[in-house]
């Protein structure tokens, strides 16, 4: 892989200011979105009088402690437009989520919002080893979700050439990356194992491809999945994070040259980390759930929204702004299997330890009388298809679960192409419990 360290003079000031410079902006900012928020969103209003606060009472970035959290259940109780804290034809964007659990939570941007958005994406993109005049290829979705459109205006203001492919059509994909031979792509990390997978199914070498950058969101991934892609397309695989509430894509993002957890953008957000249990704020370096204020977001400000994200808050090192840990799951993605709390990312890992094992798998619980059970269903790698490999391999990944997790789950190893595929985001968890 070649040296994509961007140079330093291409930086912009901030990211490598003085903790001092980037802590008096974040006080400067973060009076204006407190204020913003008290004068123009009535739940905001109502919620710090209820407990007690205004926003004359910020006089420290420790002072943000005393304000009250956002949850994403307001967002749906004020669906569609009641966070919004500009007039709504100011709006000029508006993107939402599925909505698959009730009613999507609906966000919007200002033309200012957009213009800073994309900045971040570029900054972002640059910090990922993209540079100036790169082919980008963005298999992230367009429409509603903010992933395509974000990573698109990101791509055209560093100055790249833009393919806009969205999700899905995978041979596509793969005959539009060795016919434009894009050096970026940009894509959730479960679908580029779905074109790596097109790539071997077709006989090709995807080490050959043009391919340097991978940056990778919209969902947890591992280490261990870093490894498998990096090495499969000889490529850099780096992180993105983001979440729509506060802006989508670009919130945070990893340096090409130090790969050790994502910067954050902190001359836009304010990071905390709580415990999620108590919302207590925790120190630097403790792990709990990242906690997000927007500091210059018009159209929908966010005070202190909980991203139920797990991970914690660590010093800079390629940039000044601190690190958070890679994701390492959800407070509300985690399974408890008989009081023992399990992530999806780390069944991940135990699958790709396994070379017999191709790198797919779904979590399917269900429960036996009083009692829950999970099955992990995987697939076997093409050379071991057959029925006593695939039957080795179900018994070794089920020892590692119980080895390395510490529960007790049943295995079924199907044959290659039997797990579900993803388009974009992963459905890594079927919970088939019965409901109350």
């Amino acid at each position: 892989m070649r040296d994509l360290t961007p140079p330093r003079d291409s930086l912009d000031r901030i990211e490598i200011a003085s903790r001092d410079e980037i802590a008096a902006l974040q006080l400067s900012r973060l009076k204006w979105s407190l204020q913003h928020a008290y004068d123009n969103v009535p739940m905001y209003r109502d919620r710090c009088k209820a407990a007690g606060v205004h926003p004359d009472d910020l006089t420290s970035l420790s002072d943000l402690a005393r304000f009250p959290f956002t949850h994403k259940a307001d967002l749906r109780d004020n669906y569609p437009f009641g966070l919004f804290a500009v007039p709504r034809e100011q709006i000029v964007r508006i993107h939402a989520s599925s909505g698959t659990t009730g009613k999507p939570t609906v966000v919007g941007y200002t033309r200012a919002d957009i213009e800073n958005w994309a900045d971040l994406v570029a900054r972002s993109m640059r910090a990922s080893g993209t540079r100036p005049g790169d082919l980008a290829h963005i298999a992230y979705g367009y429409g509603l979700f903010t992933g395509g459109l974000g990573a698109h205006y990101g791509a055209e203001r560093l100055g790249c050439t833009v393919v806009p492919v969205s999700g899905g059509m995978t041979e596509r994909q793969v005959t539009l990356i060795e016919d434009f031979r894009p050096t970026t792509i940009m894509v959730t990390p479960s679908y580029m194992l779905n074109i790596l997978e097109q790539y071997r199914a077709a006989g090709m070498d995807p080490r050959a491809s043009s391919l340097e950058v991978g940056i990778f969101g919209a969902e947890p991934w591992t280490n261990a999945m870093r490894a498998e892609v990096e090495s499969a397309f000889d490529m850099h695989a780096v992180d993105i994070y983001g979440l729509s509430e506060i802006m989508g894509p670009g919130v945070a993002n990893e340096c090409v040259e130090t790969k050790d957890g994502l910067h954050i953008w902190e001359d836009h957000f304010y990071p905390e980390i709580i415990n999620p249990e108590t919302g207590d704020v925790l120190p630097d370096g403790e792990m709990g759930e990242l906690v997000f204020t927007t500091l210059t977001k018009q159209g929908l400000p966010m005070i202190r929204y909980r991203t139920r994200d797990l991970t914690r808050l660590l010093p800079g090192t390629a940039r000044s702004m601190r690190r958070m840990e890679k994701i390492t799951g959800r407070s509300d993605d985690m399974i408890i299997l008989r009081g023992v709390n399990v992530f999806p990312t780390q069944v991940e890992e135990q699958v790709l330890t396994l070379p017999a094992l191709a790198p797919h798998f779904q979590i399917v619980l269900t429960r036996d009388g009083r009692m829950d059970a999970m099955t992990v269903l995987a697939e076997a790698a093409p050379d071991a298809a057959s029925d006593a490999a695939r039957a080795a391999s179900a018994e070794a990944l089920r020892l590692r679960i119980k080895e390395v997790i510490g529960v007790t789950a049943a295995v079924e190893v199907g044959t290659p192409g039997t797990v579900e595929r993803s388009q974009g985001k992963a459905r890594r968890v079927i919970d088939q419990r019965p409901r109350g």
